[in-house]
């Protein structure tokens, strides 16, 4: 045979292989396809997590670092409004006009030695917020004022607990004004009216839905909930009753949360006295996973670790307001986070005479506003009004939360016209939609430094024709990149395909996807982004709040926005500055070195697994070196625009990324 005729054979087998069907329709074994010794079940501090918690420490250590910077008052100021910025900068700004309250009275309660009156404000034009307003019969004339801002309860303003210690302000002497937070009490924006009850729930399952979609439209529902705060202090100051140079903030859990911000960027307040709230939020990230796993946007804005506030940032913002934090030992709110936080803030009031001014109180208890916190606290706002103390608190009767409605059914998007805060969301992205973010800069501006990889083989597997090689790569310091490099044996690849998926690498049953790109002539490597596939904790996270959240599956509990281990790690993400979406490209960016240094293939081409499409798209605007492959088919898209305009209420969590709505993956 001639060198030529050799030519013409060769380059006609090659062909024949190509085209010729692999494998028989044989597909590999999951086993053939996994790489890490399958992990045990149950709460893990995984590898992801530690580094979530490696990177919060790190960036603590820095703003601790700024703290410790303060020698003078001026410079205690000045690192005020380096915060008071930051923190408005990452909630997406207040409303820059305070529109008509347009308040009405829909209903008085008389009481033995005080009335609750029933109260509907706007705080924006047609978001209506429902409110009770305790007022003592005496003494008369103005009277000091309290607001009461609620934790999460389906009741709200109406859940026994608050209404005890509204009651217990009131005889002492002060007019309390508690409102029911959006998405619960009165307030449900899903309502379903057929089963009567919310589509999520009146807990945190709201605030999850409300609170996403607040992120991809570039803002925050610790906006829309700061606001309804400042505006409950707007109504509370029109009373007559009340004196406006006295008017403190409480509450407890998410009531402590809004305590907290409303606090620190409405200086109207003179005392802040927020419980089960504070904490050092790296010791937080380290343990909601799995004793707090319920979705609770407001309380992780993203970048407050990153820039360097926490909640020692927000508290310092009230200095020199006197500050009383009540907090549980058996909390999950983690108690060394609060000591922590409070011997922080605490030496600053000293240091420039206001150590008076700052105190804390601690119960021996799990997550609740105890008797003995409130008794501190209360005295502590007594001593501020230079009122003698009050005496034992009293216990109180509720009343039934019937009795307590604002409206005719108990449902404001059911009885009053007006508007969803899901709408007022999307006129925010609408106003600000000429904007554009282009994924590969925003990768590029959020990236960090990859550093050192390292591989190890994990063994190998054949089918057919077709090779599957394991690999362990190493990166972050503590992360691990499971992947596979799959190809036909004796065969030269064109190049390698990265196939990337929203559930990890492929599976036996993407097989189909993984011959088509073989018989192309092309390798495919494929690998599990960090948290996913075989890093996956194999734990699911049982909602505290709504046991019904446990009846989903295992792998649907897992990603699920609502109350899932994933969303927990997309959350601590974006607290630290580097949404989860980015860090999947990250991944990909480490398995495109890796076919270049350990496969040396210059050639890497990006394709999705199932509903991946955006992903791989992201990764190719990303990262240019890597091409992008036409669509697979029966794909679906994600697009963070149609979320937003579409009102989509929930997605997968993987896709949360602050002001994704103004992402184009154009590079």
């Amino acid at each position: 045979m001639t060198p030529g005729t050799r030519l013409l054979v060769g380059s006609w087998l090659a062909a024949f292989a190509a085209a010729s069907p692999l494998l028989g329709g044989e597909r590999p074994t999951a086993e053939m396809l996994q790489v890490l010794p399958t992990a045990d079940p149950g709460p893990r501090i995984t590898p992801l997590l530690r580094y979530q918690l490696d990177r919060a420490w790190a960036q603590d250590e820095a703003r601790r670092a700024r703290f410790a910077s303060v020698r003078t008052e001026a410079d205690l100021v000045a690192l005020q409004r380096e915060i008071r910025e930051k923190a408005l900068q990452l909630i997406g700004g207040l409303p820059g006009e305070r529109t008509p309250l347009n308040p009405r009275i829909t209903g008085t309660i008389p009481r033995d030695g005080y009335r609750i009156e029933k109260v509907v404000f706007e705080s924006l034009p047609g978001l209506h917020v429902t409110a009770l307003l305790y007022v003592p019969d005496t003494p008369a004339g103005a009277k000091r004022a309290v607001l009461l801002a609620c934790g999460h309860a389906p009741l709200g303003k109406a859940h026994p607990a608050y209404q005890e210690i509204a009651v217990r302000l009131c005889k002492r002497g002060y007019v309390v004004l508690c409102w029911d937070p959006v998405g619960q009490g009165e307030r449900s924006q899903y309502w379903d009216a057929a089963r009567g009850q919310s589509r999520y729930n009146l807990v945190c399952g709201e605030h999850a839905v409300l609170g996403n979609l607040a992120t991809l439209a570039g803002t925050s529902l610790v906006r829309f909930m700061v606001w309804d705060g400042i505006r409950a202090l707007d109504y509370l100051l029109t009373r007559p009753e009340v004196e406006a140079t006295h008017v403190a903030i409480t509450g407890t859990s998410g009531g402590g949360f809004q305590s907290t911000w409303i606090g620190a960027l409405d200086e109207r307040i003179g005392l802040i006295a927020p419980s089960c709230f504070v904490t050092s939020l790296p010791m937080r990230m380290a343990v909601r996973i799995f004793d707090d796993p319920d979705s609770d946007p407001e309380q992780d804005p993203a970048d407050l670790v990153a820039d360097g506030i926490d909640h020692a940032g927000l508290l310092l913002l009230a200095y020199p307001r006197p500050v009383h934090v009540a907090a549980a030992v058996k909390d999950f709110y983690p108690i060394e986070g609060t000591r922590k936080t409070v011997r922080e803030v605490s030496a600053l009031y000293k240091a420039f005479g206001h150590g008076d001014l700052f105190a804390s109180s601690e119960g021996y208890h799990d997550h609740r506003y105890s008797i003995e916190n409130q008794a501190a606290a209360f005295a502590f706002l007594d001593r501020w009004n230079n009122r003698p103390p009050g005496g034992a608190l009293a216990a109180v009767a509720p009343l039934d939360a019937e009795v307590l409605r604002c409206t005719r059914s108990g449902q404001v998007r059911v009885d009053l016209p007006g508007r969803s805060l899901q709408e007022i969301i999307r006129d925010v992205y609408r106003r600000n939609k000429a904007s554009v973010l282009s994924v590969g800069d925003l990768y590029r501006t959020r990236r960090q430094a990859l550093g050192p990889t390292s591989w190890e083989g994990a063994g190998s597997a054949t089918v057919g024709d077709v090779r599957i090689d394991r690999y362990l790569v190493r990166h972050g310091g503590s992360l691990v990149l499971p992947l596979v490099h799959i190809h036909r044996i004796g065969a030269r690849s064109t190049r390698i395909v990265l196939r990337v998926g929203l559930d990890g690498k492929v599976r036996p049953e993407d097989w189909p996807q993984v011959e088509e790109d073989l018989k192309r002539g092309d390798a495919v490597v494929s690998f599990d982004p960090r948290g996913l596939g075989e890093t996956r904790m194999r734990y699911k996270a049982v909602s505290i709040d709504d046991p019904a959240l446990a009846a989903l599956d295992d792998a649907s509990a897992y990603v699920s926005p609502i109350s899932g281990v994933l969303a927990n790690y997309a959350y601590n993400a974006l607290l630290t500055g580097r949404p989860y979406f980015l860090e999947m490209i990250e991944d990909a960016e480490i398995a495109a070195r890796f076919c270049r240094e350990r496969l040396e293939e210059k050639r890497v081409a990006v394709g999705e697994i199932g509903d991946a499409r955006t992903l791989a798209a992201a990764i190719a605007a990303a990262l240019p070196e890597v091409e992008l492959l036409p669509a697979s088919a029966g794909g679906r898209s994600f697009s963070w625009a149609e979320t937003v305009e579409d009102l989509r209420e929930t997605w997968p969590i993987h896709y949360l990324i602050p002001g994704g709505a103004y992402i184009r993956l154009e590079r």
